[in-house]
C-alpha cells in the first residue's frame, strides 16, 4: 500500500484471512471508515454462531446456496434461505450465522471491526475475538 502526498492511496489493498470454513478477502486499509470483505466458504462449513458488541455489517450472497441463522427482536433464533443478491443487516447484539450449503462467496460491509465478537458456537472452537485477537496474524486462527 503507498499513500501520496496528498494523504491517499495510490494503490491497491487486500489482506486474505485462512478461516477455518474457508478465507476472507479484506479489500479495505485499516484505516477506512468502514470494512469491506468477500467470504468464501467451502460447502458443509459454517460460521460461527456469534454476536458483536459494536460492530453493524450487512451481507450479500453473490455465489452459491446459503442459510442464514439470525436472532429477531424476541432472542429467537431463525434460519432463512439466502437469496443471491439481496442483502441481510445484522445489528450489534443479534445472533448470526452463515452456513454453506454449496461453496458460497458472500460480501460483507461493516462498520469498522472494533471492539469483541462472541463466539456462542465454533465448529473449531475458536475462543472470543477481541481486538488483540484481530491483530494477529490469522486473527490467531493457524490452518
Amino acid at each position: 500500500m503507498s499513500i501520496n502526498t496528498s494523504g491517499f492511496l495510490t494503490t491497491a489493498f487486500v489482506k486474505r484471512v485462512e478461516k477455518p470454513w474457508g478465507f476472507e478477502i479484506i479489500y479495505t486499509p485499516p484505516e477506512a471508515p468502514v470494512t469491506g470483505k468477500i467470504l468464501h466458504v467451502l460447502a458443509g462449513k459454517r460460521l460461527s454462531l456469534q454476536y458483536h458488541d459494536q460492530k453493524s455489517e450487512s451481507l450479500c450472497l453473490i455465489k452459491g446456496e446459503a442459510r442464514i441463522v439470525l436472532s429477531n427482536s424476541k432472542g429467537t433464533i431463525e434460519e432463512l434461505n439466502m437469496e443471491l443478491n439481496k442483502g441481510y443487516y445484522i445489528q450489534p447484539g443479534q445472533k448470526h450465522r452463515v452456513i454453506a450449503i454449496s461453496d458460497i462467496d458472500f460480501i460483507e460491509a461493516s462498520t469498522p471491526e472494533k471492539g469483541n465478537t462472541f463466539r456462542i458456537e465454533d465448529d473449531a472452537n475458536r475462543q472470543d475475538e477481541t481486538e488483540a485477537i484481530r491483530a494477529m496474524d490469522n486473527r490467531g486462527w493457524k490452518k
